[in-house]
């Protein structure tokens, strides 16, 4: 059983673009760079599409200050999230110009004097968004740093800070699952949805997985069922006579994570136990969550929103549930039962590609940089 605290707060997921106070994020022009080639970068000066606006440049990077950490960055993913910032839609926005990225690992090289958590040689990703991780390096305050294990695969580490966080959070703090207890998710191909059926299936939670209709739906049912998904059905097949097939071997659902919206929640929600949660983190299909008001009346269901963003806010002085949320995390890879979405891997060089590959339909492939 998830035995993280429950309860967290946070908020809807449509809420209008903040722009002030903007992400905290280390400048991208300074005075002077560390010693060595001058670093790289995939820098923005202006908000629009991801292809038209970003550029491969030198980027100028401060002197190392007392509380500083010099790191050569790894590998980092494209998520949904940094397009959505470079478009300038996202509800929090990095003051420009900035690199973009906001989720990756790297090495430490060197650290400022007053540094005490990190030294050279160590792994770590970003503390929170808008570290602006496309880059080859980067001096940043070691506060917006956090340490990770070493000996987890560099994939794992490069995608850990959004996608399995958000998998973990939404299955810890919004219902008390037990084992045997299920879940029911649409998206379920996506980085969230892969994390959400391995972090279920190693606590003992049957998943229920939606997807949309594809040519090559067998495949992706074959992988999914490989990560420990219970059940894979269509978005067509939730209205069907068929799912009740399904609820003579698996309880009806007392959790419902909707990272798409439009029909596909009106759908899932049907599926719903009386008084269950459906927890809103995502929007892919930019329309509106619809709920018959029966489903409020006679059936008394909540729904809930998530924003990891908000959540790093919220906890950002209890370093305790932060530690535990992460170290449960890489426990579940080192045993094997968390593993890295699938992933394309593209030099930062071939960005446009990686750029291009992952705003098509029907990817579920994560592309990764390679740093």
């Amino acid at each position: 059983m998830l035995r993280l605290v429950r309860g967290a707060r946070s908020p809807r997921v449509r809420t209008p673009p903040v722009r002030s106070p903007p992400v905290r994020s280390p400048p991208v022009r300074a005075r002077s760079a560390p010693a060595g080639p001058r670093p790289l970068g995939l820098l923005y000066e202006r908000h629009g599409e991801p292809a038209a606006v970003l550029q491969l440049k030198d980027l100028e990077v401060p002197k190392l200050g007392d509380r500083d950490v010099h790191v050569k960055m790894l590998a980092a993913p494209i998520n949904p999230a940094d397009i959505n910032m470079i478009q300038g839609t996202y509800p929090l926005l990095s003051p420009l110009p900035a690199v973009g990225g906001n989720e990756g690992v790297g090495e430490v090289l060197e650290v400022g004097p007053g540094v005490t958590a990190l030294r050279p040689g160590d792994w770590v990703i970003p503390a929170d968004a808008g570290l602006g991780t496309w880059r080859t390096r980067g001096v940043f305050p070691e506060e917006l740093l956090l340490k990770v294990p070493g000996d987890i695969p560099v994939l794992c580490a490069a995608t850990l800070s959004v996608n399995p966080c958000t998998a973990f959070r939404v299955l810890a703090d919004f219902e008390r699952l037990a084992p045997g207890d299920s879940v029911i998710q649409n998206g379920a191909n996506s980085g969230v949805g892969q994390a959400v059926i391995q972090i279920a299936r190693a606590s003992g939670i049957r998943t229920i997985n939606v997807v949309r209709d594809r040519p090559d739906l067998p495949k992706l049912v074959e992988r999914l069922m490989a990560l420990g998904a219970d059940h894979v059905v269509t978005e067509e097949m939730l209205r069907k006579p068929e799912m009740k097939d399904i609820f003579k071997s698996t309880p009806r659902p007392r959790l419902a994570l909707n990272c798409v919206g439009g029909k596909s929640t009106t759908e899932m929600l049907r599926h719903l136990q009386p008084k269950g949660t459906m927890v809103t983190y995502g929007g892919m299909a930019k329309q509106p969550v619809m709920v018959p008001v029966s489903a409020f009346i006679f059936r008394d269901v909540r729904l809930r929103g998530f924003w990891m963003t908000q959540w790093r806010k919220e906890h950002a002085r209890d370093q305790q549930s932060v530690a535990a949320m992460m170290d449960a995390l890489c426990q579940l890879i080192r045993r094997g039962q968390l593993t890295a979405p699938a992933c394309t891997q593209v030099p930062l060089q071939d960005y446009r590609t990686a750029l291009e590959a992952s705003m098509k339909p029907f990817v579920s492939s994560k592309q990764i940089l390679l740093l």
